[in-house]
């Protein structure tokens, strides 16, 4: 098979990419430096460029710059971790106290952003009650996810965005233990969900690269031929 070659313009953008994708890190430690409005502005800005479900856009970022809520925040996540604790096998107790500290790593960040998304139910609502019970659970599912995908493409965009403008950033799932309580701190209205936390300023480290697998262990072919 004849391949055409690649554009050198675009192949040293593909390098560029490439580059910028691999000099990602997971900053967890910031400065005390608060970080602009018109700058995270420019952040979301950049996030919401990502694709969407049927570019329904079910996203909304809440901004939190007030150190007293982002202490509140944490400290609710801390309670249902003692909670959680309470009802584990003291086997597991102490491990999971360390792995939970993780989950308040956003409590000095100068600001943290909650992404938000809300399923938007469109083939849901047109199906009759004549629809197997089993099917319309899937529809819903599928509403849900579309919604929840969308908006975690976006956070990537954001993730990725962030050290073009100097900042670091990084997402946190650990916190949704709690994140009814976060919810109601952050006035979420009900229809909508966390989809993580993301602790985000000017770093105040330099992480290490970490080990990935290589996309031969992830990848899985079906058809096709295998050498090309």
């Amino acid at each position: 098979m004849t391949h055409t070659p690649l554009d050198p313009s675009l192949a040293a953008s593909l390098t560029s990419i490439e580059a910028h994708f691999a000099a990602r890190r997971s900053v967890r430690r910031f400065t005390s430096a608060p970080v602009p409005r018109a700058l995270i502005e420019q952040l979301v800005s950049l996030a919401i460029t990502a694709p969407s479900a049927s570019n329904k856009q079910p996203w909304r970022f809440i901004v939190v710059r007030d150190p007293t809520v982002i202490r509140a925040m944490a400290s609710a996540v801390r309670s249902e971790i003692e909670h959680i604790l309470g009802h584990m096998d003291p086997l597991g107790v102490e491990a999971f106290r360390s792995y939970g500290e993780y989950f308040t790593r956003f409590e000095h960040a100068p600001c943290v952003i909650a992404p938000a998304y809300r399923a938007t139910p469109i083939l849901s609502q047109l199906v009759l009650p004549s629809l197997a019970a089993d099917s319309r659970a899937r529809i819903e599912r599928m509403e849900h996810q579309s919604a929840q995908v969308s908006t975690a493409l976006a956070l990537e965009n954001l993730l990725l965005a962030a050290p073009s403008l100097g900042l670091g950033a990084s997402a946190l799932t650990g916190p949704l233990v709690a994140a009814n309580a976060l919810a109601a701190r952050l006035e979420l209205p009900a229809s909508w969900e966390l989809l993580a936390l993301v602790a985000v300023g000017y770093p105040d480290e330099e992480p290490k690269k970490t080990e990935r697998k290589a996309a031969t262990h992830v990848l899985r072919w079906i058809g096709g031929d295998q050498e090309s």
